[in-house]
């Protein structure tokens, strides 16, 4: 297969032009129809059976060779965030207040130029389910995916996911077993008192004095209640409270953010967070009600998926082509649930050193390298289809693995 790379690259120029068409017209989570459309005519154009539906705008295609018992999963995520676009780009969003600004217009791009080169090649043997996934901004789509049967419809022994990282070497791979990215909770605190005038506040149970406690108090979680060696993070977004400087409110209200790279640890945080808080409102003669939202748990990496992975991308670009030292992010990814359901990798894809973390709606995010990119999804298919496959390791089920959300 040495014409492998020059045939994708012979492709590479349709791909950018799709990817640029998504990003034009980007959707938001569970709106996707128009991407959802391009998708489903594609993947029928190339000979997949496409199935729509799942999280209402979730496309599968499958796509079975040979007498392989194999059977692979490929998953790209389609959403955009709800963002003014003031690149100047030719191609910049035509949709207000939407703009693809992590990507998920290349990796959806990517994921097609793989789709159409093994449905074309057909080197593999087995079963190939490429997954186009709404709503990962909104960290649902995976969830609902998974909870609509998407693995009862579509077995997968394994699944791979990508994401591209901007500050790192265009085309480059990076794989990390284990905890890799974290889980992200919001919480929503309501802290009660007794509303008085400023001047009198011995007459009333002040939430203002209450929430500040309780903004100190929290930071001790991390600082004092959490292993040094594990990463933690509990960030006040919002806080609010009354209207005029003389008049002591009768309520406060804080938002929280919450991650954890641990299962343990998301679950510590959820309970030290209510201990906490009750007792700090308490002390001060407030009442304080706490509405914990679980919202993804974190990206645990399986390990025979992963080292399967980085050998295959090893095996075509070599050390050089590999990030070095790769380490985990606090930042959160829904592909989580569907590392629960199914052993499954998630790895990052260099996207150029000239993006970093600028603000998202002037970030001009390079053109997807979608050879390099595909080149690794079509080498994991067929190294997996090739056989012998990794193996699979047991799963612990989401109550044993003591998961809450």
């Amino acid at each position: 297969m040495t014409d492998v790379l020059p045939r994708i690259l012979d492709t590479n120029a349709e791909f950018v032009s799709i990817r640029r068409r998504i990003h034009a017209h980007p959707e938001l989570s569970l709106e996707e129809h128009d991407t959802s459309d391009l998708v489903a005519e594609r993947l029928h154009n190339w000979g997949y059976e496409v199935y729509r539906g799942l999280a209402k705008t979730g496309v599968v295609g499958t796509l079975k060779v040979g007498d392989g018992t194999g059977r692979l999963g490929l998953r790209a995520d389609m959403d955009a965030l709800p963002i003014s676009e003031t690149t100047g780009l030719p191609y910049a969003s035509q949709n207000s207040e939407v703009m693809h600004a992590c990507g998920h217009d290349g990796h959806t791009a990517i994921l097609l130029c793989a789709a159409r080169y093994l449905s074309e090649t057909r080197h593999f043997s087995g079963t190939l389910n490429v997954i186009f996934q709404p709503a990962e901004e909104r960290y649902c789509g995976a969830k609902i995916m998974v909870n609509e049967g998407l693995f009862e419809k579509f077995p997968c022994d394994m699944v791979f996911a990508l994401h591209n990282r901007p500050g790192e070497p265009m085309g480059k791979f990076g794989f990390l077993a284990g905890s890799f990215m974290a889980s992200s909770d919001t919480v929503y605190i309501t802290i009660q008192g007794k509303g008085g005038h400023g001047a009198t506040p011995h007459l009333a149970s002040d939430p203002v004095i209450a929430a500040a406690h309780i903004v100190i108090a929290l930071q001790t979680i991390v600082s004092r209640n959490t292993d040094p060696l594990d990463t933690a993070v509990i960030s006040i977004g919002e806080i609010s409270g009354g209207t005029v400087s003389n008049v002591i409110p009768e309520s406060v209200r804080l938002t929280l953010s919450v991650r954890a790279l641990r299962p343990e640890i998301q679950r510590f945080l959820h309970d030290r967070i209510v201990a906490v808080v009750e007792a700090q409102a308490a002390t001060l003669g407030c009442k304080a009600t706490v509405d914990y939202q679980w919202g993804c748990p974190a990206v645990v990496n399986d390990v025979a998926a992963t080292e399967f992975a980085r050998q295959v991308a090893l095996d075509w670009v070599g050390c050089d082509g590999l990030i070095p030292d790769m380490r985990p992010t606090a930042g959160a990814e829904d592909f989580s649930f569907m590392l629960q359901a199914v052993p499954s990798c998630y790895f990052i894809v260099g996207n150029g050193t000239s993006g970093g973390h600028a603000d998202r709606r002037s970030r001009r995010v390079e053109d997807v390298d979608a050879s390099s990119s595909t080149r690794a999804q079509q080498a994991i298919s067929d190294q997996y289809g090739a056989g012998p496959a990794p193996p699979v390791r047991p799963r612990t089920s989401r109550r044993s693995a003591g998961i809450r959300r």
